[in-house]
Formats: structure tokens, C-alpha cells, sequence
């Protein structure tokens, strides 16, 4: 049977957070939100952030959270930028012009938007004579890590947060996959980082053990939208059951001992034992690969490790390895897009070096 690697989100939730599920079932709590387990969660994640004046909203979904974060903090006439690549220009449906704002996309280095590129083009819309009869930038929007598992760095980050904010324009991070963004060894931007250098960002729980759920965190008060709740339900995205989400991240957000026998001295919270478990099998994974003469398509440092493999080997490595498809190529050879996860275990990574085809002469 193949091991899967497809995704983050195909195994159902880490057993502590249905523990978490089962234990506060029968407890009865008020509706909307307002109940004590958000409440918790909220405290948990402020202080996990560092930001304590942070207003914290869970939903259920990725998509809902960026349509909802974009819709809410643009004017009718403005739109946002975003690389070529980003998510909410490819593989959102087009929930983000179905709220009436334009994507606007620049080239993406790495997967990454790169300030200068940001800057040339605010100037270059401001030289232009007809700017009033085109979309109006209102927002930057970037993912940490990117769709190609790239990470920004701190004096990136620095940069577009400058930018940004020179330009008055709100500094959006989508974090889908946070947790194996900042877990990375490769990352130099901490949870406080993230909270002091963007406007509003998102914890993704989805792909991080939860069963479903995401953290919308507006990192100063000033910019919570008015009637956030009202706002959220015209969206269809508040839950009467708030707490299905905040059960979870409050359980994403325990300290625990450690949960993976050993990845960790000293334990933490479980969401970021999650990314550390992950993105070492990740590493494993891109070194078994190696060995074996695979090309990688970029140098992923995340959990998302992208694979060239021949047409000659494409249907054997299949067989051996669940992946999702990322790319045809002319020659036959396709882009496999290999995830680790949660519930991905050692012993699958490690069955690998025997199991997968090599490809060296």
C-alpha cells in the first residue's frame, strides 16, 4: 500500500485535539463565540504570539478566512496584490473577485512577493494618468511559508511590513501552514515577528492536526473591522458551535510534553511540535531523494517538498508514494508535490530508502 504524502489534510485531527473534543463534549457553553473555551484559545495564542492587545476570531476554513480577512478590510473599488503563484490567484474558485476585488498579481521570485517589485509598481500606478479608472491597490497580501514551501526571511518581511505601511496599506500573511513555516531551521521570523510586522495574519489549523478551523488574529485593535461578528455572518461563516474551532486550537495551544518520543527536549505547545515533527521528515524525505539522484524543483524548507521524476520511473514511484501532481513537463516527467504531516510517521519516511526507485546510472 502506498504511503501517503498528498497533503496535510487528509488524516482527520491529532488525537489530542479530539481528546480535547471528546472531554469538553457534554460541557454546555453559551453560542457564537462566547464561550470560555474561545476565550482560553485566544489568551493561549496571544501569549504564543506575544501580542497581547491581538483580536482573535476563529472559522472554519482557508478560503472563507481569506475571502472574509479581504472582503472586510478593503473598499469596494480597491484590490490586492499578490504574487503570480499565490493562492488566492490560482486555487481559491475566485471567492476573492466574487467579493468584488480584483487580484492583482506581480511576479513572484521563489514563490515570494519582493518589496521592490511592490514598490515599482505603487509608483508606476501613481505616475499614471488614468489611475482613477483602475482597481485601487488597497492591501499586500503574502503566505509564510509560500505555495512553493519557500520561506521569508526577517529583513523580507521588514521590508513589505515598511512598505506597506508607507503606503498605508494593510499587511495581510496567509498562514495556512504556519506552524511549518516557524518551525523550520531554515526561518528567522519568530511568532512576535509575525504579530509586530503585519496588520493581520492567520494561524492555520486545518492543515496543522485540526479537524477544521483557522485564527484570524488582527494584531492592533485599530483595525478590527466594526461589527466583526455581524460581518462574519453575512459571510455565511459564523458558527453557532464557535467553540468546534476553539476547542482545537485550544488544544493546538497547550503546553504538552513531547508528543513525537524524543523529536523535542523540552516539549511546548502542540502546535509547534506538529511543524517540528513535520518539517523534520521533510528534511529526511529531501535527503532520501538526494541519495537516491532525484531534482527538486526549488529547495523547499517547509513540509512541502516538490520532486522531478521521470516519465521512465513516474508510474514505480507512484506505486511506492501517494503525491499529488503539481506539473506536466513536455518531456514526460512530472513535479510530484510530496507533504508531510501530523500523522506522518518515521518509519514510512525511512521505508523509502528501500522501497522508492532510484534514478541514478
Amino acid at each position: 500500500m502506498a504511503i501517503s504524502l498528498i497533503n496535510d489534510y487528509n488524516y482527520g485531527a491529532h488525537p489530542q485535539v479530539l481528546q480535547r473534543l471528546v472531554d469538553t463534549n457534554m460541557i454546555a457553553e453559551p453560542g457564537y463565540g462566547n464561550d470560555s473555551f474561545t476565550q482560553a484559545a485566544t489568551q493561549k495564542i496571544r501569549q504564543w504570539a506575544h501580542c497581547p492587545q491581538a483580536h482573535v476570531t476563529f472559522v472554519s476554513g482557508g478560503t472563507q478566512t481569506n475571502q472574509l480577512v479581504i472582503d472586510l478590510l478593503l473598499q469596494a473599488y480597491e484590490g490586492v496584490i499578490a504574487t503570480t503563484s499565490a493562492h488566492i490567484a490560482w486555487h481559491e474558485a475566485g471567492a476573492i473577485e466574487f467579493t468584488g476585488h480584483k487580484v492583482i498579481t506581480l511576479p513572484e521570485h521563489d514563490g515570494k512577493l519582493l518589496a521592490s517589485d511592490v514598490r515599482q509598481y505603487l509608483h508606476e500606478f501613481e505616475l499614471e494618468d488614468t489611475h482613477e479608472h483602475m482597481v485601487q491597490p488597497g492591501m499586500l497580501y503574502i503566505t509564510q511559508p509560500t505555495e512553493l514551501g519557500t520561506l521569508y526571511t526577517l529583513e523580507e518581511l521588514e521590508e513589505l511590513s515598511a512598505l506597506a505601511h508607507d503606503f498605508r496599506l494593510p499587511l495581510f500573511v496567509d498562514g495556512a501552514r504556519l506552524g511549518y513555516a516557524l518551525q523550520s531551521p531554515a526561518c528567522d521570523v519568530t511568532p512576535a515577528d509575525l504579530a509586530r510586522l503585519s496588520d493581520v495574519f492567520y494561524i492555520g489549523g486545518t492543515k496543522m492536526g485540526a479537524l477544521c478551523g483557522e485564527a484570524i488574529v488582527f494584531t492592533r485593535p485599530e483595525l478590527v473591522p466594526r461589527h466583526l461578528l455581524t460581518r462574519i455572518k453575512q459571510h455565511g461563516a459564523l458558527l453557532a458551535k464557535g467553540r468546534l474551532c476553539s476547542v482545537q486550537f485550544d488544544a493546538l495551544f497547550s503546553q504538552m510534553p513531547d508528543v513525537y518520543g524524543g523529536e523535542s527536549q523540552t516539549g511546548g505547545v502542540l502546535y509547534d511540535q506538529i511543524g517540528t515533527h513535520a518539517d523534520n521528515l521533510a528534511v529526511r524525505l529531501h535527503d532520501i531523494l538526494t541519495a537516491k539522484g532525484y531534482r527538486f524543483l526549488n529547495e523547499s524548507v517547509t513540509n512541502q517538498q516538490f520532486v522531478i521524476v521521470s516519465a521512465h520511473v513516474v508510474e514505480q514511484f507512484k506505486q511506492v508514494v501517494d503525491a499529488g501532481v503539481w506539473e506536466h513537463r513536455d518531456d514526460g516527467s512530472q513535479v510530484l508535490r510530496l507533504v508531510t504531516c501530523w500523522a506522518t510517521r518515521t518509519e514510512d519516511i525511512e521505508s523509502l530508502e528501500e522501497k522508492l526507485p532510484s534514478v541514478r546510472g
